[in-house]
This record gives structure tokens, sequence and C-alpha cells, in this order.
């Protein structure tokens, strides 16, 4: 796809959502709204939370299906649980085991991972092919899962797994443990042991979102790694990411892994890629930003 000339034609309403827990916060519908300016279109996106509309997860993706949504971005903490309700998945759905974008196709829905090609993207950006080496990932969920799927194709050399539901983690070290050409692999239950001679640290939890604060990893473990990255980007500056510069390392802030995986979500969704330095420059303005409730 070639970036669209920003203004040319209108064309039919592109519908999306976005089903997830704790999501008031959420940029999504910001990117989304402000890309399809971008290229012409109009774009509603809605933020659907289960347990406020007082419906499961499941009769609220049949609801947009049937709705005529074009397509849902998920997130925490349904991007697994999803896969059971897809007609076909793409690679990267397959070798993830978890989806963040669906697209309501004739053929019935489709999932995408746009999480794994965003973190590759934002890596490579931020750290123009600094190998990853050995990474602690905190965190086995779906993005969790999406991120060491990245890693590895990254080249990381050592992937260690911790979670607080140990057989999330061993599953995915297992999954790890079975691709060509894999790292090591190493499933821990210390995350002291985990963070010891890394040179990555990655929080793929929710803790230090908006509503749970907080960080995965005490400050004081943190010293010696060199890089370190944070999903949660509802707060940009977390607890996490204080600590780790604090301690000397470089970050990734989770906007990046949002940003990237947000245009490709949305080519995915329209069949256009939006101007990208334009897209950025207009999510930064103060009357675009949401007060955090």
């Amino acid at each position: 796809m070639t970036p669209a000339e920003p203004g040319r034609g209108r064309a039919a309403t592109v519908r999306l959502g976005l089903i997830g827990d704790n999501i008031r916060d959420s940029r999504s519908p910001d990117l989304h709204r402000l890309a399809g300016q971008l290229c012409g279109l109009d774009v509603e996106y809605t933020l659907l939370v289960p347990r406020e509309l007082g419906m499961s997860f499941d009769e609220i993706f049949d609801r947009c299906r049937a709705d005529g949504l074009n397509g849902v971005n998920i997130t925490y903490p349904y991007k697994e649980q999803v896969i059971g309700r897809l007609a076909s998945r793409n690679a990267d759905v397959a070798r993830v085991g978890s989806s963040n974008t669906v697209v309501f196709a004739p053929g019935g829905p489709v999932g995408h991972n746009t999480d794994y090609l965003g973190f590759i993207a934002a890596y490579d950006a931020h750290f123009h092919g600094q190998s990853a080496g050995r990474v602690a990932i905190v965190g086995a969920g779906g993005v969790g899962r999406a991120i060491a799927f990245a890693l590895a194709a990254l080249g990381s050399s050592e992937l260690r797994v911790i979670d607080t539901d140990g057989e999330r983690a061993g599953k995915l070290g297992t999954a790890l443990s079975e691709l060509p050409h894999a790292p090591a692999v190493r499933v821990e239950s210390d995350i002291a042991s985990a963070l010891r001679d890394a040179d990555g640290v990655v929080n793929c939890t929710p803790i230090g979102m908006f509503g749970r604060p907080g960080s995965a990893v005490p400050a004081h473990l943190f010293g010696g790694q060199s890089w370190a990255f944070d999903a949660v980007y509802t707060p940009i500056e977390t607890e996490f990411l204080r600590a780790a510069r604090a301690a000397g390392m470089d970050t990734l802030s989770g906007y990046e892994l949002f940003f990237q995986q947000g245009i490709k979500a949305f080519e995915l969704f329209t069949g256009r890629v939006p101007p990208l330095d334009a897209l950025r420059q207009r999510l930064a303005e103060p009357s675009q930003h949401k007060e955090a409730s």
C-alpha cells in the first residue's frame, strides 16, 4: 500500500470498535478517526467494555458483526479468547496464538496480530538494528505472546518468560522453543532470576495502566540491563519506564507499539495508509488528548 492523499474524495463510513476492559483512556479512537480524516474517510470508532454493557465478550463480538462493523480491535484480556471466533487467521495469528485485530469479511471474521508486526517496526525504528540479546518478558498473555515471538524474529539470543500464571508461562515457553531457529528459552518463577544479567526487560502486564498503578518489576531489580520496553501506553510515562531510565537504560514506550500496530490495523480495515508524520503530529495536538479519569 502507498500512503493515501489527505482529503482525496470521501468514502462510505468505516465503522470500527475496540473490545476490552479498562479502555476508557485508549487513544485508539483518536488514531483511527484522525487517520480516516487524513485519508478522506469518515471513521466511527466505539469503545466496548463487556462489564459496562452487561454482556459477555462473545455477545459483544457477535453484535459487532451483526450490526455491520467493518472490524474490531481486541485488547486485554480477550486477545487469546477471540481465536475461537475466527473463520480464518493470518500467519502471525497462527504463530503467536492471539489476535488483536479482526476484520469482518464476507467469509467470516479474519484475525490478524498487528502487535507482532507493530513491535518489530517500533523496535527497529528506535534501536536501529541493535541486538535484543537476552530478554526477560514479564507477562505471557496476548501481548506478551506477540512481543515474545517478535523478539524471536528480531534474533533475540535468549527469552526468559515469567507470569503469575505458571501454566500460561510454560505454554508460551514451549511454543517459543518449537520455532525454527528458536532462541534459548527459560520459563522463570522468580523475577530477580529472570532479570539477572539480562540485556532487555519488557513489561507485558497491565500493571501501570490508569486504574492499575505500580510496576510489574520492582525498581531495585533494574541495573545492568541495557534497554526496556513497556507495553502500557496509558499513561505514556509509567513507573516501570521511570525506574528503567533512572537505572541508565534506553527505553521504548508502549506508545510506539500503539502507533505502529494502529497504522497496520487501519490499513487492514480500510486498505489505506495515512501520511504517518501528519498522523503523529495530529495525535500530539493538545486538543486530541483525553484527560485521565
